[in-house]
């Protein structure tokens, strides 16, 4: 008697061919069914004999549906690929702009600092903004490539596409192709942005702030410091009205006159500037002059109403544009010649070969954090969406703290920089290797458990 029994791999493809007509309104099964699985029932029937009765029968037509002939399974696999790797693009290209804001929103307070006390153009902030991305891209780019991998899991497992997946005999391990494919994406933007745009946006904010300091002078200056910018004048300002561009309680050393030093003190006073020929002047009021005549031995106090001091720029301006490039400025050739010709292994040497490590750990962590957020996403569907998100948000809190105490050991020499700067790749890494095969073995995570352990740890701690 021929057996009529349906295998488990089929019965769970025809419910969920049933049951894809009933989820819920906004979702996407629909495309996904008449995409993917429509072409995987469509090839198994292509390729299938007839049936054969008995456990043999079950056992070939399980084989049938999990493994049609060559030609079908790279078709199956090229639509799934371009299928997974579109649904990555959107979320990739919003993350990056969302962290992006991010990290500009901490910057926001000296930003509206920068147009509202010191009159600074809303073009040259822009522009300073537009250097510095670069800099922001460097850690955005592999937190964005994380959260793009996790987004997209998570709705493939909260549609049930996953499932139509499996039930049409694909593994896991069929979707590596487009996580590896955004995970190349963003480690070569990663790259491109360590290598060259890192070096051009960091040079090109030395230049353009150098331009502005000279425009406005007040800028450099800060309270309670010790100002040496101008060339034999040592200025000390405790307090500046940015309101009225008022200096309050000024002190000067003038030390531009041979054998003369001349100490003066003033409770107000304004500053001017002539940018285009590095002169400043500054307007005291209600002061005293204390002149010491070295050559004499001879002291003298004067008391002024007014009294104007030029104060020239030269000497800084010149000092700025000949001082050599910062290791952050360096490209990849330059921070290479410069590690060699170091003499000594000191914190200089350690601190530029941080730098170069740098520069190709990072790109390389897109793919090991891209690799993570995989079996999170698979994981978390039992649990809530959100826990989801937490959990990769974590492990990406985890990443960067290893990262930033590698560097902090790095730069003293505790132990290898290229240890510092490569051992969260290992470590995420190796965390997600393992998490992934266990998670294409069908073992389950207990992620589900963490989240109910979680959620009472909040209510418990919101009591």
């Amino acid at each position: 008697m021929v057996s009529t029994r349906r295998p488990r791999a089929w019965g769970r493809e025809q419910r969920f061919g049933g049951g894809g007509q009933k989820t819920q309104s906004g979702r996407r099964n629909s495309d996904f069914s008449s995409g993917v699985r429509g072409e995987i029932a469509a090839l198994t029937t292509r390729t299938s004999p007839a049936p054969i009765a008995g456990r043999a029968g079950r056992l070939q037509l399980r084989a049938r549906v999990s493994l049609p002939t060559q030609s079908g399974t790279m078709k199956v696999n090229t639509i799934l690929n371009r299928y997974v790797f579109k649904e990555m693009l959107p979320p990739f290209g919003l993350n990056v702009l969302f962290f992006t804001f991010i990290f500009l929103m901490a910057q926001m307070l000296e930003i509206t600092n920068w147009i509202v006390n010191y009159n600074i153009s809303v073009f040259t902030v822009l522009l300073l903004i537009f250097y510095s991305t670069p800099y922001f891209l460097v850690f955005v780019i592999p937190m964005s490539v994380m959260m793009t991998v996790l987004l997209t899991i998570l709705r493939m497992s909260s549609d049930n596409e996953i499932i139509a997946l499996k039930s049409g005999g694909l593994s896991l391990y069929g979707l590596l192709p487009p996580v590896l494919l955004i995970c190349l994406i963003g480690s070569g933007i990663t790259c491109f942005m360590t290598l060259y745009g890192l070096p051009w946006g960091q040079t090109a904010i030395k230049r353009l702030s150098l331009t502005v300091a000279t425009a406005n002078v007040d800028i450099g200056l800060k309270e309670r410091t010790f100002n040496d910018a101008f060339k034999d004048v040592m200025l000390y300002v405790n307090e500046i009205d940015m309101k009225n561009r008022t200096l309050i309680d000024v002190f000067i050393e003038d030390k531009r006159k041979p054998d003369i030093i001349s100490t003066v003190i003033a409770p107000k006073g304004k500053l001017l500037s002539e940018p285009e020929k590095f002169l400043f002047h500054l307007k005291l009021f209600n002061g005293t002059i204390h002149q010491t005549n070295l050559e004499d031995r001879s002291a003298n106090s004067i008391q002024f109403n007014t009294y104007d001091l030029t104060l020239d720029l030269k000497k800084a301006v010149a000092e700025a544009k000949e001082k050599p490039k910062g290791r952050s400025e360096m490209n990849l050739s330059e921070l290479r010649r410069f590690i060699r010709d170091l003499p000594v292994k000191n914190k200089t040497y350690y601190k530029a070969l941080l730098e170069f490590h740098r520069k190709f750990s990072i790109p390389v962590a897109c793919f090991a954090l891209g690799l993570l957020a995989v079996p999170l996403g698979m994981q978390s569907r039992s649990a809530k969406r959100s826990f989801g998100l937490v959990l990769g948000l974590v492990f990406f809190l985890v990443y960067y703290l290893m990262l930033s105490a590698g560097m902090v050991l790095g730069k003293t020499g505790t132990y290898p920089p290229a240890i510092g700067m490569w051992l969260p790749n290992a470590v995420m890494g190796v965390i997600g290797v393992y998490l992934f095969v266990q998670t294409a073995r069908e073992r389950s995570l207990k992620i589900n458990l963490w989240a109910r352990r979680f959620q009472r740890w909040i209510t418990k701690f919101g009591r």
